[in-house]
């Protein structure tokens, strides 16, 4: 009786396994085979501004690298906080990705009730870009310089206007960080993205704004905004004539956007770690760089793996939520 039971045991125990590996070979086999469909990266901001333009210009080159779609979708809203949260209910298959940025670090303190936690409910993937921004004026405004804005703005307290993607994000930060060091009174009108801000400054409806470099430069080169500043400590080579704020007597004063790619957390690391060489190996194509030059973007560093990105995440948040605090900043 003792050796049916035992052989009994064992075939059941034989019939288990194989159920196992039946379950587990097909997960297995779709993460050796990522991407098999097309792969949506959301973003979560208007089309035209500098975090679309990113994502667009690495979806194309993803697309070439994985032999799949990459299809970029903009889900805008409260300082792109609605795009986060619909990426991080996505299922953790690596095919619904998030665009990432400077601003996710900052909502952590300037929002008082978040769903979600950048550091928490996202495996990073790697840095796509970053870039300085640039403080630009309305032609029609009579300010030619960093001086003549500071002047202009303390002549008119609460008159001159400083457009932005979104309360809480790097350009809103860059315009509050000016007028901490500055004293003056200048106005914040938040827009739902780069693009819908840049449009109206460009037809003189707000008068300035600290713009993410690779949406305002074209404008600028074209005659239609004229560059003030940028927020770099060091000018830039692709806008050599423009003056850092530091230069003009703001000696501290550094700011820079950036823009990364993350998936839902639970992600299986065989996909991340995929998507990190593709990422990588898409950043050392000769014509990417050659944009990202004439358009203003900044390479990731030397170290792009998941794990450097997601220490330079937690970093970010730390950083940012010492000047939210210290500008006493909330949600509007």
């Amino acid at each position: 009786m003792t050796m049916i039971v035992t052989r009994c045991a064992r075939a059941l125990a034989a019939l288990a396994a194989g159920a196992a590996i039946c379950l587990v070979a097909p997960t297995v086999q779709a993460q050796a085979n990522f991407p098999n469909h097309p792969v949506t990266m959301i973003v979560g901001y208007a089309a035209g501004g500098a975090t679309d333009i990113v994502a667009r210009l690495l979806a194309k080159s993803l697309t070439q690298e994985l032999g799949q779609t990459f299809v970029v979708e903009n889900r805008t809203g409260a300082n792109s906080n609605i795009g986060a949260e619909a990426v991080t209910r996505a299922a953790p298959d690596g095919y619904t990705l998030y665009v990432g940025s400077i601003a996710n670090t900052i909502n952590m303190t300037l929002y008082s009730k978040l769903n979600y936690d950048v550091n928490k409910d996202f495996a990073p993937i790697g840095m796509m870009a970053s870039v300085p921004n640039i403080l630009v004026v309305n032609p029609k405004v009579p300010i030619n310089n960093v001086k003549e804005y500071i002047a202009y703005a303390k002549a008119h307290p609460g008159k001159l206007t400083c457009a932005s993607s979104g309360s809480g994000s790097s350009i809103h930060l860059s315009c509050e960080l000016f007028k901490m060091e500055t004293g003056t009174d200048i106005l914040h009108v938040p827009y739902r993205g780069s693009g819908p801000a840049v449009g109206d400054l460009l037809g003189g409806q707000v008068d300035s704004m600290f713009d993410n470099m690779p949406s305002s430069l074209p404008h600028v080169r074209a005659g239609k905004l004229r560059a003030l500043g940028v927020t770099t400590l060091k000018r830039v080579n692709f806008a050599p004539d423009v003056p850092t704020l530091a230069e003009s007597g703001l000696p501290n004063f550094s700011v820079e956007s950036w823009f990364g790619l993350m998936a839902p957390k639970g992600t299986p690391p065989a996909v991340v770690e995929r998507l990190n060489t593709a990422l990588n190996k898409a950043l050392k194509d000769p014509e990417l760089r050659a944009i990202y030059e004439k358009s203003g973007f900044v390479l990731p560093p030397e170290d792009n793996s998941p794990k450097a990105f997601g220490s330079f995440i937690a970093a970010e948040t730390v950083k940012w939520a010492k000047v939210v605090k210290t500008a006493n900043l909330k949600a509007e």
